[in-house]
Parts: C-alpha cells; structure tokens; sequence
C-alpha cells in the first residue's frame, strides 16, 4: 500500500526525469495481484546514454537532498541503455529510445493503469487529509480523556477537604464541650465553695 512519502518520493523522481528534459515520461501503478514487490514503475527514456546517466543522477541526487533516501540499488548506469533504480515502493527505468522499443515495459504489463502526476498529487492530497484527520481525532480522545482524569482528580480533592474541614469541625466542637465543663466545675470544687461560704458566714 502506498505511503505519502512514497508519493513524495515518485513525485519529486518524475520532476527530476521533467528537468532533465526526459521523453515520454510514463507512471505506471501495478496490479498488486502480479507485482509484489513494487507498487509503481516510473519509465522515461533519454535521447542518448549520457541524457540517461544524467537523469538518473538528478533523481539519485534530489531523493536524497530533499527526502535523505539512497535507492535500494541502480543497475545499468555504466552502459547507459537502461538504467533501473530500485527505491523499493517504485522502480525508476530510463531507457535508450530504442531499448524501451525493444522490451516494451508498458506491453507486458498489461494489468498496470497509467496514472499521471496529477493523478499522484490528488492521491496524495486525500492521503495527508485522512492523516490529518486521524492525527485530530486522536488528539480530541487524549484531551477527553486528561479532562475525565483531571475532573476526577478535583472531586478527589474536594471531598478530601470536605472531609478535613468537618473533621476540624468536630474536633472544634469537642474542645468546647470540653471547656465549657471546665468552667462548671466538679461536685468536690463545688463543695469546698459552700464551705468557704459558711466559714465566712460565722465569722
């Protein structure tokens, strides 16, 4: 399945084969049914070797200027007739004009649709929408969930206070009782005050 960086990646190569002045510049999206190991096959041919060569060099050169990726390996480039980079989601074949006659790429793959690069472009808009989206919807469950998680941790702390406030409460209430016993005094003070009361009296 193709990622968005595979279409940047096929994007940027069939730039480099339009700059370089590369003809009849072909991308052909693959039956997944026949072809399990590539999903797309970019083909251009020059109109010598040294065009070739220097297509592919342009391709090589802005994959991993722009993107920091090397092709899994390029073959052909000394000969200069065909040369075929393999960037392991597409493979790049720059052929002679006669080659490309000759083997007929687009003839043996008669299951493979033609895609142009505005075709790629749409596909990579919707596929960095849907991203976009996913990335939005993850953030919105994330958020929902932090705002269960600090709703819960407030109620935690309320009734924690609650329930210190009428502890302190009861703990109040109890010294006063307390206190106010105090003041009343026992049944021996008690005594010993009417007996001062009538010593007084006889006296």
């Amino acid at each position: 399945m193709p990622t968005i960086e595979s279409y940047q990646l096929l994007l940027a190569a069939a730039a480099a084969c339009e700059d370089k002045k590369a003809e009849d510049i072909r991308i052909l999206a693959l039956d997944p049914n026949e072809s399990g190991l590539t999903d797309y096959f970019l083909i251009c041919n020059g109109t010598n070797d040294r065009q070739n060569v220097a297509i592919t060099d342009e391709i090589e050169i802005r994959l991993k200027r722009d993107h920091g990726v090397y092709p899994n390996s390029v073959e052909g480039r000394r000969q200069g007739e065909w040369i075929l980079m393999d960037y392991v989601d597409f493979i790049v074949h720059v052929f002679s004009a006669e080659k490309r006659a000759f083997y007929g790429l687009e003839r043996l793959r008669k299951t493979a649709v033609t895609v142009s690069v505005d075709d790629l472009s749409e596909e990579l808009k919707r596929a960095t929408t849907t991203k976009v989206k996913a990335s939005r919807g993850a953030g919105v469950q994330v958020a929902s969930g932090k705002k269960a998680a600090g709703a819960g941790d407030a109620k935690a702390r309320t009734d924690t206070t609650a329930g210190s406030s009428a502890s302190l409460l009861n703990d109040k209430q109890k010294g006063r009782a307390t206190a106010t016993a105090g003041r009343r005094g026992s049944p021996g003070e008690a005594g010993e005050q009417e007996g001062v009361e009538g010593r007084a009296r006889q006296g």
